[in-house]
């Protein structure tokens, strides 16, 4: 693609989570130390949430890398289970066999002794579950009632919850009152700012291999921190379209016209006034001059 135009070694903005192009955003270290606070003082749920493409998925992928060998992990990517598959998937992460269980009853009582025996070689279990706004009603209740198994010094299981907004408004409910009850610790994440943005981009650049002058300048990375909102995967989405368009055109310096063109074509973007201000001051300039001109060539009069 335009790997070899900018001397790149790999595509710098996939939108697929890489922990390669981890950056720590101050938002994402945050959430960090709250979990890792929380598994050391033994808490049972962890609630991180934020909005869609904020790095919820790839801050999962760094937990998983960077827990600290305490802990023995089991991550649920799909969340839309119900509390049977739920089970089932769990016992699979724990490396437990479920081949010759033949009901929901065997399979509970294998989970917890692989739990206790996890706890005997001197680990705790950590479960992570990505979407987890997605999870049925049931799956929530079978989770809290997963939580209560604990030893007369410890949990035998900490469960972390990622989710969208939408599980703040679903564990509000009466319903789930006490599993809201059981979360002592919770961190919402956060869309970038203009300086971060600037720092993100850079350093996507160079992980990738980039050694030149900055392509992207502050005024346009300004203007596409507004066009995104500081959204990591839509800052992503735009920054691989315009490195395409400049590279069709054979430039290496980007505009505030591939911006455009790449906010045009990507959903949930949009146009500020910030950038096509410069444009719409351009334009009327020219008619100006232009009618400054015929006024002149007229004689200054009408």
């Amino acid at each position: 693609m335009y790997l070899y135009h900018y001397g790149l070694r790999e595509l710098p903005f996939t939108i697929t989570p890489n922990t390669q192009f981890y950056y720590d955003l101050k938002s994402h270290h945050e959430a960090f130390e709250v979990v890792l606070t929380a598994l050391k003082t033994g808490e049972g749920f962890i609630k991180i949430t934020g909005e869609v493409g904020t790095g919820k998925t790839l801050l999962c992928r760094r937990l998983l890398n960077d827990i600290p060998d305490f802990f023995k992990t089991a991550y649920i990517p799909d969340s839309y289970l119900d509390p049977a598959e739920l089970r089932l998937a769990i016992a699979q992460e724990l490396d437990l066999e479920t081949g010759q269980m033949t009901n929901q009853q065997q399979l509970a009582r294998a989970l917890q002794q692989r739990l206790l025996d996890i706890n005997k070689n001197g680990q705790a279990v950590v479960i992570l579950i990505d979407e987890a706004q997605a999870l049925p009603e049931e799956s929530l209740e079978a989770l809290r009632l997963l939580s209560n198994l604990e030893t007369e010094r410890r949990k035998l299981v900490h469960i972390i919850l990622l989710g969208q907004p939408e599980l703040d408004e679903r564990l509000s409910q009466k319903a789930f009152r006490q599993l809201r009850q059981r979360i002592s610790f919770s961190h919402k994440l956060t869309a970038m700012n203009a300086d971060e943005t600037a720092e993100y981009i850079a350093h996507r650049m160079d992980v990738a291999g980039y050694q030149g002058t900055p392509i992207f300048d502050w005024k346009l990375v300004r203007r596409l921190h507004r066009c995104s909102r500081g959204v990591p995967r839509l800052i992503n989405m735009l920054c691989h379209k315009m490195l395409l368009l400049a590279y069709g055109e054979g430039r290496h310096q980007l505009s505030t016209r591939d911006l455009k063109l790449a906010v045009n074509d990507t959903e949930d973007t949009e146009l500020t006034r910030s950038v096509w201000l410069p444009v719409t001051v351009s334009v009327c300039v020219f008619f100006l001059a232009a009618a400054a001109l015929s006024y002149w060539q007229m004689g200054g009069s009408l």
